[in-house]
């Protein structure tokens, strides 16, 4: 069982977790280098969240969306719960 924790051990910190070994040995060195993953992620954040307003709007503007209060069949006079 020993033998097994050990393989664990082995696979997470020698083989998975080199990615972010160095990382943390670059942001040592050029901390704007290191965090680039983050700014990238921050940009794909970014332009998603502009999409979907954009889409909201666009639905807004068509007036598909129902916005009455039993839109849901569960928020129905007659739902059981």
């Amino acid at each position: 069982m020993k033998d097994f924790l050990n393989a664990i051990a082995y696979l997470f910190e020698d083989i998975l977790l080199v990615p972010l070994n160095t990382l943390r040995e670059l942001e040592l060195e050029n901390w704007f280098a290191a965090n680039t993953l983050n700014w990238v992620f921050m940009a794909i954040t970014f332009v998603a969240f502009v999409y979907w307003m954009k889409q909201l709007k666009e639905f807004d503007r068509k007036g598909d969306d129902r916005k009455d209060v039993t839109a849901h069949r569960i928020l129905g006079k007659n739902a059981e719960l």
